[in-house]
């Protein structure tokens, strides 16, 4: 049996689990578009506001619940799933098998990539059909950076489980690492609210950047560089410390 058809089997196989996971598709896929319809239903949250140069509360949060699924998907489902299947031994099983463990997490990359994905659509739909909000202006650099975040996300998912012995502590680290980052996101304040000082080094974390990012795009203009830059930066350094912290067994 060639490589790519036991690949393939495994992506077909890790995609059929997580449709069996209706807690994980709700927090990834529903979650950020329900927290949309709750902040649109605010209606202060639909009346432009000065402060935002004549943007709405509501625009503004689209690109933060574009973002939440993509922390979901990379920092609490995927650590989790993996470290699970280390803590059960199937990692160390498959090294008896023609399918090989990077096959799995390539797999597990990608069902939660395409997942994270579909949550940023469902969100940019929803703000849309539901209050009107435009979509991005600059459409090929609102997908460059998404894809960025995407990568940052999952990168920074391969560290915890390598760190994490049990689903426990990836559990627990993932919920230490969530909470900041859905703050640097601006899911409690946005970053253009946030004092300068703040903003500035908020911006410097992978989801602050990608917070501006998607809102340069949003409003037309191609995403600073700075802020691309930022999300490369994290997302090689991360991939690097997942690569010589991960243990398959």
């Amino acid at each position: 049996m060639s490589t790519a058809v036991v690949n393939s089997a495994v992506l077909k196989g890790e995609f059929r689990l997580l449709r069996r996971e209706p807690g994980s598709l709700f927090w990834i896929l529903l979650f950020p578009v329900l927290l949309l319809v709750i902040l649109g239903s605010i209606p202060s949250f639909r009346d432009p506001d000065p402060a935002l140069d004549g943007l709405r509360v509501i625009d503004v949060y689209v690109p933060v619940t574009v973002l939440l699924g993509l922390l979901v998907g990379g920092i609490q489902a995927m650590p989790q799933t993996l470290t699970g299947y280390r803590e059960r031994g199937i990692l160390r099983r498959m090294s008896t098998t023609p399918v090989r463990p990077v096959a799995l997490l390539s797999a597990q990359m990608l069902v939660y990539g395409a997942a994270a994905l579909a949550s940023a659509l469902l969100a940019l739909v929803a703000g849309r059909l539901v209050f009107d909000v435009r979509l991005p202006e600059q459409p090929f650099g609102y997908a460059v950076a998404l894809l960025l975040t995407v990568l940052a996300a999952l990168a920074l998912g391969a560290v915890i489980c390598a760190l994490s012995p049990t689903t426990k502590v990836a559990g627990a680290i993932g919920s230490a690492v969530f909470f900041p980052a859905m703050f640097c996101a601006g899911v409690w304040m946005p970053v253009q609210t946030m004092p300068d000082v703040l903003a500035r080094i908020v911006e410097y974390t992978p989801f602050g950047a990608a917070s501006q990012a998607l809102n340069q795009a949003a409003a037309g203009d191609w995403p600073g560089w700075g802020h691309l830059g930022v999300l490369v930066a994290w997302t090689v350094l991360l991939t690097a410390g997942a690569a010589r912290w991960f243990r398959w067994e």
